[in-house]
């Protein structure tokens, strides 16, 4: 981390059903470095959604930004898919596809 460097932290998923949680390590550089260590949650700036969208989706359109979809193929798959995304066996956006038009 740099000098008063800040971390955003959310999307803790992987951490629900733990019964010894991860936990971070060298706190000490928190200190000596002045880092703003800060949790949120996606209600703290859904005012910001539309601005967001504003400028995000000509990016998505031109190919500049990226999303990654996991994408789970049938019903009977969405039990696996939810265990996975508990236990971080997921990439992205977890998606199950329970009919095609």
């Amino acid at each position: 981390m740099r000098m008063h460097g800040r971390i955003p932290v959310c999307g803790m998923i992987s951490q629900y059903n733990l019964t010894q949680p991860e936990g971070v390590t060298n706190l000490a550089n928190l200190i000596f470095k002045r880092v703003k260590m800060q949790g949120f949650i996606v209600t703290d700036f859904y005012h910001l959604y539309p601005k967001f969208l504003e400028f995000v989706l000509p990016h998505i359109r031109e190919g500049k930004v990226v999303y990654v979809e996991d994408i789970a193929e049938g019903l009977e798959n969405g039990p696996a898919a939810l265990v996975g995304l508990y236990t971080g066996q997921n990439v992205g956006k977890q998606v199950v596809v329970v009919a095609r038009d």
